[in-house]
């Protein structure tokens, strides 16, 4: 097989990443790789323990994207075994553990979802629960010996629960273990992750040398603000752009992100290159560029990459239409409703509100119209009619009576 250049495939992979480790390696995996026509196996585990998927975690995604585009195997580990013990990264406090059922189906939304980014026809999918199951209790007293509690308790969230007298249960000293052994079953080339997973990846690294195996290379891509800014992009912290959002909502999404973040989202979350970057980052630096145009942009890209253009102008006109000329969306749901019903039952029959709870909230906050008057009793009857429902800012239905 036919590869870039070395120097051109570098100049794609350290776009967008925060560590390679180290990068001399990946050099001469990447020369190696073109001088025997090889492809590298590159390794992505991804945590199934959640089946949301946002725009945060198309960063890394991306990346390996990235290397399918040049050539290489991309492999996506689904840790459905590694769920049941729960990723303590981050953690300050012993998390729930999942039963294999729970992860093999949050597992088929996570892969579905991320066919938006990869080309799943190129794409290995491998379950760590593989060759984790099947490991005895000898197994893991030989995986065990490799690590001290020393070197596993270098890890910030460990010491920092460890210093404040919080519990940490033993089998969360197994996940990095388990996760490094991933590597060495996968004979990976090069690990991919986020920054806060730079240990459990590194341990991958160090049991390969153990197992005489090459090591693999870490690449490490940034965590992304959400768009408060503040937290790291969350759906806990209702700051998240939603993969498979609507269009609408993606795009009124961003355009809500604080200046701060534009460049970043622009470098991290799009597609452009970097001589349309630099331009990016220069307007913005020497005030050429209003932020608000900026973000128009910004908000385009995003919807293209997990759309199509058309789509993302069409988003664009769509919310010009709803907050700058105040109309209502042409193309919005319709119901016919004949008998008297709870507001809050059609909130959520319609998927204008994920529970009974966030409909009562979105009405106390006073974040629901009809015929653009207010409704704030959550106990609040609807009388058929001929009307629009507004919830939120972006979720409109027409009712029919």
């Amino acid at each position: 097989m036919k590869f870039a250049c070395v120097n051109e495939q570098m100049d794609i992979l350290t776009r967008g990443s925060q560590e390679i480790i180290p990068e001399k390696e990946l050099v001469q995996k990447l020369e190696q790789s073109q001088q025997r026509s090889t492809p590298l196996n590159i390794k992505l585990g991804c945590d199934p323990s959640r089946p949301d998927l946002h725009i945060g975690h198309g960063v890394v995604l991306s990346k390996l994207q990235e290397f399918q585009f040049l050539g290489h195997n991309a492999i996506l580990l689904i840790g459905d075994f590694t769920a049941m013990i729960g990723d303590p990264t981050g953690r300050n406090k012993t998390r729930p553990q999942l039963t294999i059922e729970e992860t093999k189906k949050n597992a088929l939304s996570y892969i579905d979802q991320a066919s938006s980014i990869l080309d799943t026809e190129k794409l290995k999918v491998v379950y760590n629960s593989e060759w984790l199951s099947k490991m005895n209790f000898s197994d893991i007293i030989r995986l065990t010996s490799y690590y001290t509690v020393a070197q596993i308790l270098e890890r910030d969230d460990f010491t920092k629960r460890y210093k404040s007298g919080k519990p940490i249960s033993i089998h969360e000293f197994l996940y990095p273990l388990a996760q490094g052994y991933d590597s060495v079953v996968l004979k990976s080339d090069v690990e991919l992750g986020g920054t806060d997973q730079k240990f459990n990846l590194l341990v991958g690294r160090e049991l390969q040398k153990i197992f005489k195996l090459p090591q693999q290379i870490i690449i490490t891509t940034p965590l992304l603000e959400g768009t408060d800014g503040n937290e790291k992009m969350s759906k806990s912290y209702n700051n998240y752009i939603g993969i498979t959002e609507t269009p609408n909502e993606m795009y009124g999404k961003t355009l809500s992100i604080p200046d701060s973040l534009i460049i970043k989202y622009f470098e991290f979350v799009t597609n452009i290159n970097n001589k349309e970057l630099d331009l990016i980052k220069s307007d913005f630096k020497n005030n050429v560029s209003n932020p608000r145009d900026l973000k128009r942009r910004l908000a385009r890209k995003i919807v293209e990459l997990y759309y199509d253009k058309k789509t993302a102008y069409s988003a664009e006109e769509n919310f010009d239409n709803l907050f700058i000329k105040k109309a209502v969306p042409s193309d919005i749901p319709e119901i016919t409703v004949k008998d008297k019903i709870k507001i809050v039952l059609i909130i959520v029959e319609n998927k204008m509100a994920s529970s009974n709870g966030e409909a009562k909230r979105l009405i106390q906050q006073g974040g629901v119209k009809i015929d653009d008057k207010k409704i704030d009793d959550i106990h609040y009857i609807f009388e058929p009619k001929n009307c629009i429902l507004k919830v939120g800012k972006r979720k409109f239905l027409k009712i029919n009576s």
